[in-house]
């Protein structure tokens, strides 16, 4: 069974009506980004962090994964799929999708804000006065500005192993999460969906790009590799 990896961003939660990370503006949902997704803007101004993520949180909870999410989910049938995700959203899980990274942390969890190891559950607002188990603030699971990505190395090992690599709606700028189809093995055929595709120089790998939405792109491509595993079998 081969091993796909799929890379995903905004712009396959976007098509389930989950805003993109930010407008054309730089603001998110009108604010700074700096406000609300890093330490800083957490250490000054804590009540505002909590109202935008709990915001967020009950909008996950009244959207559905759609077909991008589900095709993923059917490919397990016939792949080994294992999922890197920018999304701090469980649309993929939902789908049921059963081996997922979340690169930047997740929107139904919390943590400690001093042990982050100390996480937990969480789908309702989050407030002053939510508590570890020692007394320590809680706050959103989510990987910050400013904080690192624990889970790249492991990404990393993911991406190094993979027979074919899927990348679906991101814009490849943020980084370190736009450098991991850089670990690719040089045989390794590249699909890259996105409406508005970034330009990938230097890459070595046979790459296809599809200037699709999510739904429109995993359509074409389901059918590809099904089809080549299909002309495979006849030999």
């Amino acid at each position: 069974m081969k091993k796909i990896v799929v890379l995903t961003g905004a712009g396959i939660s976007a098509e389930s009506d989950i805003k993109t990370f930010r407008d054309a503006d730089g603001l998110w949902e009108g604010h700074n980004i700096m406000e609300v997704a890093s330490p800083i803007g957490w250490n000054k101004n804590p009540e505002l962090v909590l109202d935008f993520y709990n915001k967020r949180r009950a909008q996950l909870l009244t959207v559905k994964p759609n077909k991008a999410h589900e095709i993923l989910a059917e490919l397990e049938e016939h792949f080994d799929i294992h999922i890197i995700t920018q999304n701090v959203d469980d649309l993929h899980e939902r789908a049921g999708s059963n081996k997922v990274v979340h690169l930047h942390g997740e929107l139904l969890k919390v943590r400690s804000i001093f042990n982050e190891n100390f996480v937990l559950d969480w789908k309702h607002d989050l407030n002053l006065g939510d508590f570890d188990l020692e007394g320590n603030q809680l706050r959103p699971h989510i990987v910050w500005f400013g904080e690192d990505v624990t889970m790249i190395e492991h990404a990393i090992d993911i991406v190094e192993t993979a027979d074919i690599l899927i990348i679906i709606g991101t814009s490849l700028q943020v980084y370190p999460a736009a450098g991991l189809m850089n670990y690719v093995n040089q045989n390794v055929p590249v699909y890259y969906i996105d409406p508005k595709p970034a330009t990938i120089y230097d890459l070595p790998n046979e790459l296809k790009v599809l200037p699709l939405t999510a739904v429109e792109g995993m359509k074409i491509v389901k059918e590809e590799l099904v089809n080549s595993i299909q002309k495979t079998s006849d030999f």
